[in-house]
């Protein structure tokens, strides 16, 4: 431990106090400092709307805002006695949320629950770094990884160059084909790093052609490149600096809608051996499936059994236990799978290539990272995490509430997304959001009124309602079937598109949100932001990370 979290932990002790309301501990900035970098297990969660938290977090904070705050954190947080800090701005944008948040965590049964004192604006305050943006540990990474291996690359300009020679270079996209589809470099077909391991040798003509990866900006096509460099390919192996972005900056066109996604059938094992020995390298232990049985019922440590396949394998077959983690974005976005800092994670595949490949990254980010023998054979069975369910919404059908409304007798409040809300609603609703449902009660709703609420899904809106509604006021109803069964029973939606106004679309992240849109400052700011992170880290943030 270095001598500044010495000095931060001889603190703590001092700086942990219990909540007023008792139902956790607030904890100062200095102390959480301490704890990011102990070497024990922690939850770091912001629980702002997420176009708040993609304004300014913290380095290893994971994003569960308060709105879905049942539904995700017993899959990101699964052990109810894990080390958790729950944090907000800290200012009147935010009143409370974390407060609050922590009450629900606690009557969800997590025993180690504290608020960051002050919330993001105390951190700031104190001398720390807030990040915009997301992804933040992967993508930094994807920065510190092209300094640490010198991953080779070819600009815009010299790949369409290439594309124009006689030894024409396959061009490999990186990203998830729904990513794919809104935009790709011409020629290119989709294959998500996590699978490039085990496709490759079926994409590529002969062990010659040079390759190019790219991703809509850097991080996926520098691991993308490094990890093929990494197993050995022969092939020329080059990313794309700046991906689809850099493309369109230097005025190439893109394509949209394409659909030259890999086969199904092109799986190979031909790269399992150098896989195994890249996992061998670091070197990253192979545990057998009565070894991960003991760690699961382990006191102390989070356990997180991840099947790195594609969709369509897990859904045909996966482990009792096991999370869809797809190799390719279990880099590009760790913190949408795993929330526990720490955490032991166990990766497999069905073919001994792609858990390697991918285990082989996640070490070097930092993680205690295993591979499971024998992979989906191992015979390995956990028990399957239980969520939490709210108490139901009685609920009302869309003709009801269209007599209701022509009636005056009812007040709409709609839940779902700012940006989904502005496309289209019932034209009398009122838009609103959980960290705020009561005051948009008392705001809309007059004497004599129900309240009927349109969601995306049942269940947030019964969380919302179970923790935020006003006692005082007669329970709403849900309307059944949501937005969907109010058009598809004939009724009209309105669209407008400054309501709620930007400031309000505390759920929407702005932060170059057009990027592939056309605008091009927006591209260039973005890969302006990703290009300063490593700048920002400190020498802790910058050690936790394993790279040679």
């Amino acid at each position: 431990m270095s001598q500044l979290a010495d000095q931060q932990g001889t603190a703590a002790a001092s700086t942990i106090k219990p909540m007023e309301q008792g139902v956790a501990q607030t904890v100062s900035s200095a102390t959480l400092k301490a704890w990011l970098h102990d070497g024990q297990e922690i939850a770091l969660l912001d629980v702002r709307e997420h176009g708040q938290y993609g304004e300014a977090h913290l380095f290893y904070a994971t994003s569960v805002p308060y709105s879905v705050l049942e539904q995700e954190v017993t899959r990101l947080v699964p052990r109810r006695g894990t080390r958790m800090v729950v944090y907000d701005a800290g200012d009147a944008s935010t009143p409370q949320v974390a407060e609050r948040a922590a009450a629900r965590l606690v009557a969800l049964g997590y025993t180690e629950v504290h608020v960051l004192e002050g919330g993001a604006a105390a951190w700031q305050g104190a001398g720390y770094v807030l990040f915009a943006g997301v992804n933040l540990p992967s993508k930094t990474f994807g920065e510190l990884v092209e300094l640490a291996y010198h991953t080779p690359r070819v600009t815009a300009t010299q790949l369409a160059a290439m594309l124009q020679g006689a030894n024409a270079p396959v061009v490999i996209d990186g990203r998830p084909a729904a990513e794919f589809r809104k935009m790709s470099i011409p020629t290119a077909t989709c294959c998500p790093n996590g699978e490039l391991a085990y496709r490759i040798a079926q994409l590529v003509p002969d062990a010659e052609t040079p390759i190019v990866i790219n991703c809509a900006g850097r991080t996926r096509s520098i691991i993308g490149a490094q990890t093929l460099i990494n197993l050995g390919v022969s092939n020329p192996v080059y990313a794309l600096e700046n991906g689809t972005q850099g493309w369109y900056l230097t005025d190439h066109q893109l394509d949209h809608g394409s659909r030259r996604l890999y086969p199904e059938d092109s799986g190979s094992t031909a790269l399992a051996g150098a896989a195994q020995q890249l996992a061998a390298r670091f070197p990253i232990p192979t545990v057998d499936a009565a070894t991960v049985r003991a760690w699961a019922v382990e006191p102390g440590r989070s356990l997180y059994l991840c099947d790195v396949r594609t969709a369509e394998e897990f859904a045909v077959r996966s482990l009792p236990g096991a999370r869809h983690t797809p190799g390719g974005q279990m880099l590009q976005a760790a913190d949408q799978f795993v929330g526990v800092r720490g955490a032991r994670l166990v990766l497999f595949d069905s073919d001994g290539t792609r858990a390697p490949t991918v285990a082989s990254w996640l070490f070097q980010m930092g993680h205690d990272v295993s591979i499971l023998a024998n992979g989906l054979e191992s015979g390995l069975a956990l028990d399957v995490a239980v969520i939490p369910e709210p108490p139901p919404l009685a609920t009302i059908d869309a003709q009801a509430l269209a007599t209701r409304l022509a009636a005056g007798s009812t007040v709409v409040l709609d839940l779902r997304a700012g940006m989904v809300y502005r496309a289209g609603h019932i034209p009398q609703a009122f838009w609103a959001i959980r960290p705020r449902l009561a005051e948009a009660v008392v705001q809309h709703l007059p004497a004599n009124c129900q309240v009927v609420l349109v969601a995306d899904d049942a269940t947030s809106a019964a969380w919302a309602v179970a923790s935020d509604w006003p006692q005082h006021v007669t329970a709403p109803l849900l309307l059944a079937g949501g937005m969907q069964a109010w058009l598809a029973a004939g009724y009209p939606e309105q669209a407008t598109p400054d309501n709620p106004p930007d400031a309000a679309c505390i759920d929407y992240l702005f932060f170059v949100h057009d990027r592939h849109d056309g605008n091009k400052e927006a591209a260039q700011r973005y890969l302006d932001w990703e290009t300063g992170l490593v700048a920002q880290l400190d020498a802790q943030e910058r050690a936790g990370f394993r790279l040679p």
